[in-house]
């Protein structure tokens, strides 16, 4: 699906008219699935953002009949938070002029019309898991990113446990220059705050239920994500890494797009 800086650029350049133009910028319209579900098609159009479906408290029927009935307007859709008769059935789900690709260890998937282009950004994201705990909402984060554009670079276990694999960590983050780090941790949360005082991107923490009593179930980690010291920090909700992933992205994206404009010298870096 082309976004609306491509439609009015065709209509710049005069490669559409504008009866064309208003032609495709009708897929705003919402869709309807048996009167109960709703679907802002034109989301992705807005806001440069996938529809992502939050699978965890829907059957399997409502799952295929989304995936039918939105994915051959919209071109694709994320599906995220999928249980594990969902992982099984999609991935024995075939739909003509469709693909799905499933990613069983971040339980989320993509649906695809087959000739769908994904866009590629100028923009890396690093993400970083403290433990291999955490290593599924890190998989979530990995495949949303990537699914928006941008390549990600994923490193994993490198918990304060032993400090040593943060720092080798961190001098391949630098490596690769790139322009967000995810850190995602459980237990007491204190990775996130040692990334931000180390290098000069932003660093978006992801708390995960992973812990033991007290303050177990992520709380911990988040109150401690929450106090950390280090400015640059931001902090998403407990396991949500499709959050952390968008936000990366749509950073990353920016950048790229101010690196294509220098790259075509309708801006001056300063």
């Amino acid at each position: 699906m082309p976004s609306i800086r491509e439609i009015l650029e065709k209509v710049a350049k005069r490669d559409i008219d504008v009866d064309e133009a208003i032609k495709r910028l009708k897929i705003f319209e919402l869709d309807y699935i048996d009167n109960k579900i709703r679907y802002d098609l034109g989301r992705e159009l807005r806001r440069d953002i996938p529809e992502i479906v939050f699978a965890e408290r829907k059957d399997l029927e409502e799952l295929e009949k989304i995936i039918r009935s939105v994915v051959p307007k919209t071109g694709r859709i994320i599906i995220s938070r999928l249980r594990k008769e969902h992982i099984n059935y999609l991935k024995n789900l075939h739909i003509d002029d469709l693909e799905i690709e499933v990613f069983d260890r971040g339980r989320i998937a993509i649906a695809r019309k087959k000739d769908f282009e994904r866009r590629r950004h100028q923009c890396t994201i690093g993400i970083l898991t403290a433990g291999t705990a955490d290593i599924s909402v890190a998989e979530e984060c990995r495949v949303v990113v990537e699914e928006m554009g941008c390549r990600a670079i994923s490193i994993y276990d490198v918990g304060v446990a032993g400090l040593h694999r943060v720092i080798e960590a961190l001098k391949k983050v630098k490596d690769v220059d790139a322009d967000v780090v995810i850190v995602v941790a459980g237990m007491e949360g204190a990775l996130p705050s040692v990334v931000a005082s180390l290098i000069d991107v932003p660093v978006i923490a992801v708390p995960t239920s992973v812990g033991y009593g007290l303050g177990g179930e992520g709380i911990a980690a988040l109150y401690s994500m929450l106090q950390a010291c280090p400015l640059g920090l931001a902090v998403v909700n407990i396991d949500n890494g499709v959050s952390a992933a968008v936000l990366a992205a749509l950073i990353g994206k920016r950048i790229s797009l101010y690196r294509e404009k220098c790259k075509e010298g309708l801006m001056q870096i300063t």
